[in-house]
């Protein structure tokens, strides 16, 4: 794994340790989608069903990381949530939400971890 596969990495097990914690069951982590893309983690949130985009960041890059989901990227999430909620028996009751967790990882110090519910 490359530097920019292993930050990926690293901001994803932070971003799930903090949806657990928020009460949130994760289900999957990094669920591939065929040639569409990935879904970095699918989550249950009480009856709601949560794909959650992930983006990792180091502080002296010039975008925040919650900016980088462009409407292009919440368009195939949406893709990838259905062809999910397909091969997984059906929507749950409270339906599926789309979630942004942006992971910002300063020089010194904690890194700082976002969550933005429904965003897409």
């Amino acid at each position: 794994m490359n530097a920019r596969g292993a930050l990926g990495e690293y901001g994803e097990r932070l971003a799930a340790r903090l949806l657990a914690e928020a009460g949130m069951t994760v289900l999957e982590r990094n669920w591939r989608g065929g040639r569409t893309g990935e879904i970095d983690i699918v989550a249950r949130d009480g009856d709601v069903l949560v794909v959650c985009e992930v983006k990792t960041r180091r502080a002296a890059s010039f975008e925040h990381p919650m900016a980088a989901v462009t409407p292009a990227k919440a368009e195939r999430l949406r893709g990838l949530a259905e062809r999910w909620v397909q091969e997984h028996g059906g929507a749950p009751p409270g339906g599926v939400r789309l979630d942004v967790v942006g992971v910002l990882l300063p020089e010194r110090g904690a890194p700082v971890v976002e969550h933005a519910r429904g965003v897409a």
